[in-house]
């Protein structure tokens, strides 16, 4: 079954087979019907078979956005446990996510919907409250947790699916904030070690992929700085939170997310990677940053917005040390890595992942002695997300930050190769929202035309930068079902299965789902 879309010049096939699910019948995907914004026909051309024979697709999740079973299987209390019930409020839809969408106790059926799929890769992250429910290995190990990611890995492999695993996806362990303050400590670089050296002996014999830490720039800056994040730390006026300090912590945080992050890599490179032979790396908060205007402050201004959030990460692994504008503008606020250090974390990657969403304009603002010093306002930099009253790209529906802007990941993709010597790189996160409609029929809850479209046009420039030498080996969409999504709950969609939170957590694949498996198929 083919449909023709002759005013845009393209013809794209869906077929009769990826029409899969006999009870939610067939949906004919009319691209000019369906996708009346698009800016320009060549970027819905792109195709499966463009990319490079080794260019992997995957889908992605996170533990406690999907697990479910807090309080069962021996799984001890995280951060966000403990976030959502005390701070109630800052979770937009006041849900907590106890059950979340409950995967823990369906993964087997879940894991037929990525089969469907026909995708590559599986990027999920592992509990580490499951594996260690009291954070440190002093505290016991569950073997109950083991044994769940023990089947849920090898029902992956059974069906041809190879899990890229996240070791920390935001959620560390609630004991360890009580015991030292978590992350603020150093002691958190040898709790993550002996967790991480657990699953890399335990897994690794079939998980070739591995994920440190997922956006340690969301943990220290908004978890440190705004306070909107676990652990909800931050000092006066940038939320309401009993305890923090917004000028030190988000860089104590980071530097020892990073001491952590390298600690790890190094263990699996003396221990475990000759043997196992899989590859590590970490996965970043990808946000390009335009110029506001053409003027040198404006272009300087969006040049420290990027140092100060990718470059505080980067950086130090390719380079082995902060950007200098980082150290001029914190001064002592920011840590200081030895020489020890330095060599220690430069390098200490195989493989950096980028989590691509939007793009915003970056603005100079001169410094002002009198406003209140924190992370945010270090930069010098006003971030916006328009111009004139322009928005830089279309606004994502059911999303208050999300400007759609493919073309950003292009010139962030191009920015990475020439500035950080071209690394290896995983579009390790991208994806898109749906509006909340209440009361909304199934049938029209399952279109997501838009979807399709946000997918192919971010397809069709990364298939530009890798042209341009960029040394991009996959792209894992997020994600895979409906979920928590942290502190907007669950009020936004972004996966391809919609999930029915009224009728028993039913798993139904939208448009693009069916699609994606069309696509993956080369149809």
């Amino acid at each position: 079954m083919a449909f023709l879309c002759r005013q845009l010049g393209i013809c794209v096939v869906i077929s009769l087979f990826a029409c899969l699910y006999a009870d939610q019948g067939c949906v004919d995907f009319d691209l000019e019907a369906e996708l009346p914004n698009i800016t320009t026909a060549k970027e819905l051309k792109i195709k499966k078979s463009d990319f490079p024979i080794d260019f992997a697709f995957g889908v992605a999740t996170a533990a406690a956005q999907i697990e479910g079973a807090a309080n069962e299987g021996g799984r001890g209390p995280s951060i966000w446990d403990n976030f959502v019930q005390r701070f109630p409020e800052k979770i937009s839809d006041h849900n907590r996510f106890s059950s979340s969408i409950d995967h823990y106790k369906r993964y087997n059926e879940d894991v037929k919907d990525i089969k469907n799929l026909g995708v590559d890769y599986y990027r999920f992250s592992i509990s580490w409250t499951r594996i260690f429910p009291k954070g440190s290995l002093g505290g016991g190990v569950n073997q109950e947790g083991i044994d769940h990611y023990n089947s849920l890995i090898n029902e992956l492999i059974k069906d041809g699916i190879k899990p890229f695993v996240t070791l920390f996806h935001f959620d560390s362990p609630q004991v360890l904030e009580e015991k030292y303050g978590g992350p603020l400590n150093r002691s958190f670089v040898h709790d993550f070690k002996d967790y991480s050296e657990l699953c890399f002996r335990t897994f690794g014999d079939r998980v070739k992929n591995w994920v440190t830490i997922n956006e340690p720039f969301i943990i220290a800056a908004m978890g440190y700085d705004l306070g909107v994040a676990a652990p909800g730390r931050c000092s006066k006026p940038f939320s309401t939170c009993p305890e923090g300090n917004s000028a030190t912590e988000p860089y104590i945080v980071a530097h020892n997310l990073l001491l952590a992050h390298a600690t790890v890599v190094n263990l699996y490179r003396e221990k475990f990677k000759g043997k196992q032979g899989g590859e590590i790396g970490i996965s970043h908060v990808g946000q390009y940053v335009e110029p506001f205007s053409e003027s040198p402050k404006d272009k300087a201004a969006a040049t420290r917005a990027l140092d100060f959030s990718l470059g505080w990460f980067v950086e130090p692994l390719v380079h082995g040390d902060y950007p200098a504008i980082m150290k001029d503008l914190v001064k002592d606020r920011l840590p200081s890595f030895t020489k020890e250090e330095k060599k220690f974390v430069k390098g200490s990657f195989d493989f950096i992942g980028i989590n691509y969403y939007t793009t915003r304009y970056g603005q100079d603002i001169p410094e002002n002695p009198n406003a209140p010093v924190h992370y945010f306002g270090d930069s010098l930099t006003n971030i916006t997300y328009e111009k004139d009253g322009v928005p830089i790209g279309p606004q994502a529906e059911g999303s208050g930050f999300l400007y759609i802007y493919p073309q950003g990941l292009e010139k962030l993709l191009k920015f990475m190769k020439r500035k950080y010597k071209s690394p290896k790189i995983y579009i390790s996160e991208n994806g898109i929202t749906e509006k909340k409609v209440e009361n909304r029929k199934l049938e029209d809850a399952l279109k997501d035309p838009h979807r399709v479209n946000n997918i192919l046009r971010h397809l069709y420039y990364i298939h530009k930068a890798i042209k341009n030498g960029v040394n991009v080996k996959g792209y894992i969409y997020w994600t895979l079902f409906d979920d928590f999504e942290w502190a907007e709950g669950f009020t936004p969609r972004f996966g391809l299965y919609y999930v029915d939170y009224k009728d028993n957590l039913k798993r139904i694949p939208k448009l693009s789902a069916k699609w994606f498996h069309s696509f993956l198929r080369g149809a």
